[in-house]
């Protein structure tokens, strides 16, 4: 018996469906499904994104095209359009969650070890960035008036780079409003941008004994209390 895997079938082997079927049943994600299933709109999604396909009809004529080799895929046949557009509108995200956290403990456990920095803390990087979107199209998206963004916050571990946290928001959230919300193990260091600069922040950071490297606002609201100069290479010093 000959066996057929693609490319694309050997990408989705990297996802245990044993694991996938289970986060299902505790999302329950398939309640009043009928005939599509949560893997083949995961299949279908997955080949959208590998295949930089842009409608509904280019996912499923894709996948139609494969001429009878969409079983090793776990799929019987390519989705309608219709089917896969009520999929996505109506199925649970709390599902791809699951899946996402199972992938990540998955690829952490073979992930190359910690580089050797002189410290032994935990390192975070903190960052958002703006996604443009044309707001013709994603008119929920309002970010000015002509245009349409969301942002992107992400939170890097560097103990094998990967993201611990994202969280997309419209194009005018502050990154202060998310940051206020994460907490960090006694002891880690956080890299941030200056749009994370938030006194009030800072202060509990210290609290929870939470380190942090920032860059300086241009425009500080600062005092001197007191300057000294110092003999070798420290020409001067400024505590504010």
């Amino acid at each position: 018996m000959n066996k057929f895997s693609s490319m694309f079938g050997q990408v989705l082997q990297i996802f245990s469906r044993k694991d996938f079927f289970s986060a299902v049943k505790e999302t329950g994600a398939e309640k009043g499904a009928k005939g599509f299933s949560s893997w083949d709109q995961f299949v279908s999604m997955i080949f959208c994104h590998l295949g930089q396909a842009r409608s509904l009809r280019e996912i499923s004529g894709g996948l139609a095209s494969c001429l009878g080799k969409l079983k090793h895929l776990g799929i019987k046949d390519a989705p309608s359009r219709s089917t896969l557009s009520y999929a996505n509108s109506k199925r649970s995200w709390q599902l791809y969650e699951a899946v996402f956290y199972q992938l990540l403990r998955k690829v952490q456990a073979v992930a190359p070890g910690k580089r050797k920095f002189r410290f032994k803390n935990k390192l975070f990087s903190l960052d958002a960035s703006l996604i443009e979107l044309c707001l013709s199209l994603f008119d929920w998206a309002t970010y000015h008036q002509t245009k349409g963004a969301v942002k992107l916050h992400l939170l890097l571990d560097h103990d094998g780079y990967f993201p611990v946290f994202a969280r997309i928001t419209d194009g005018l959230t502050h990154e202060m409003k998310v940051a206020r919300d994460l907490s960090f193990p006694k002891g880690s260091i956080v890299v941030i941008d200056r749009g994370y600069v938030g006194y009030d922040l800072f202060a509990r950071w210290l609290n929870e004994g939470v380190f942090f490297v920032s860059r300086q606002r241009n425009t500080p609201a600062t005092r001197s209390s007191r300057k000294g100069r110092f003999p070798g290479t420290v020409l001067s010093l400024r505590i504010s």
